[in-house]
């Protein structure tokens, strides 16, 4: 299993909970749309915590909150990723994607990675 995680970062133009908004309500229903095609076998958005025990937490470790949301994709392997857009229907559902998130998520400064996925508690 692989696991692709995106940092989300929204546009300057919107505020935090209509990115949120967005998000939840109508790119998520996008990505589950197009989930097969694409090979996404899990789809989970992170939003922010808020409140006394996400404060103590973060000022437990200096941290601050760089992203406005995280984004984690599963997928059977790598070779899976790439094969999934490699058909007319596949670049189809990506492009599809990455136009709606050019609307709410500020790409480039938006991290992403590839991680291999080791349970350790299931």
């Amino acid at each position: 299993m692989i696991k692709l995680v995106f940092c989300l970062r929204r546009l300057l133009s919107l505020g935090e909970e209509e990115f949120l908004i967005y998000w939840r309500d109508h790119h998520a229903p996008l990505v589950a749309s197009v989930a097969p095609t694409l090979g996404i076998r899990r789809y989970v958005q992170l939003h922010p915590a808020e409140g006394t025990a996400a404060s103590a937490l973060s000022g437990s470790r200096g941290s601050s909150r760089d992203f406005d949301g995280i984004a984690e994709l599963w997928f059977d392997s790598e070779e899976a990723l790439v094969d999934s857009t490699t058909t007319a229907e596949g670049r189809r559902a990506a492009r599809a994607l990455l136009e709606d998130e050019q609307r709410f998520i500020d790409l480039p400064r938006s991290p992403i990675w590839l991680y291999r996925e080791y349970v350790v508690v299931p």
